[in-house]
């Protein structure tokens, strides 16, 4: 089982007290005080990961970093694609502190991450994801994920975009505290979808941004579930669109947020990553994989 990180954009905002507009981290590689704040925030998990000897999945910071986002924050194409090249360069620089890491290029939908909005097609989904795509595989990423997804059209369009580049490819969908995806659909009617459409070419699916008590009435019985290699959770146990008007942050507690991920264990027979996501930072991270990789090393 592989570790990664926790909730990047919230632990500079809440933690380092650094100003991102939109949400936005990579704009910070704009300069050196950026990315030492990157740096900064990189180093708690790598020692993490040394002290339980476990592969480790290092994110580029281009979450942001599509043509509509970048657009609102002032950078055209060709700064888009510097910014996915010195992205990928600083966590490539991160990742080599470890024996056994994986650079992962991020992208994040075109629109929000907590609500569907304007719905592209399959088509055009492809189209717009590609360059993104293939600017972080040109870059040298091992693979590309696409985060905070909430409708099947676009993570179809990613998943042919990145067969297209020919570099290995991860969906990884947001829930509501239901347990389904934004659009309405459930989570399992979204990855065999995703799958039909695309003749199962994706390396596999995650789902982030939503705390484990949310998550668990989705992974009903089904060879589906095969599927889902990887889950980043949320401290918090509050909807998306509580933690959008929320001023403070409910970092929830970690010992308790351990506890959930250990109780999804046996409903996901290939989880591969286990991180954290919004409202998660090192502590959290740490009681995960105190919990979760020991679990893991006794049932195996």
């Amino acid at each position: 089982m592989r570790l990664t990180d926790g909730g990047l954009e919230t632990s500079l905002i809440f933690g380092q007290g650094l100003d991102l507009p939109d949400f936005a981290a990579f704009p910070l590689l704009d300069n050196e005080q950026g990315r030492t704040a990157i740096r900064t925030y990189w180093a708690p998990y790598l020692e993490t990961a040394r002290a339980h000897g476990v592969p480790f999945l290092v994110d580029t910071v281009t979450w942001r970093a599509n043509p509509d986002w970048g657009r609102r924050l002032g950078y055209d194409a060709a700064a888009l694609r510097d910014v996915h090249t010195e992205s990928v360069q600083l966590a490539r620089e991160i990742a080599g502190e470890l024996p056994d890491a994986t650079v992962n290029g991020v992208l994040g939908p075109r629109g929000d991450g907590y609500v569907v909005g304007h719905e592209m097609t399959a088509a055009e989904a492809a189209q717009y994801h590609r360059p993104q795509v293939a600017a972080l595989a040109e870059a040298g990423a091992d693979q590309v994920s696409l985060l905070t997804i909430t409708y099947v059209a676009e993570a179809v369009g990613f998943v042919r975009a990145a067969a297209e580049v020919g570099v290995p490819c991860v969906v990884s969908f947001t829930v509501e505290t239901d347990g389904r995806v934004p659009s309405g659909v459930t989570l399992r009617d979204a990855v065999e979808v995703v799958d039909h459409e695309t003749d199962g070419s994706a390396a596999g699916f995650m789902v982030n941004c939503a705390h484990p008590d949310h998550v668990a009435p989705a992974f009903d019985d089904g060879a589906w579930v095969q599927r889902v290699v990887g889950f980043r959770g949320n401290a918090s146990r509050m909807s998306h669109a509580e933690l959008d008007a929320a001023e403070e942050l409910d970092a929830g507690d970690p010992d308790e947020l351990a506890q959930g991920y250990a109780a999804l264990l046996g409903r996901l027979p290939a989880l591969d990553v286990v991180g954290g996501c919004c409202g998660t930072d090192d502590r959290h991270v740490r009681a995960i994989a105190a919990t979760v990789l020991e679990h893991g090393r006794t049932d195996h």
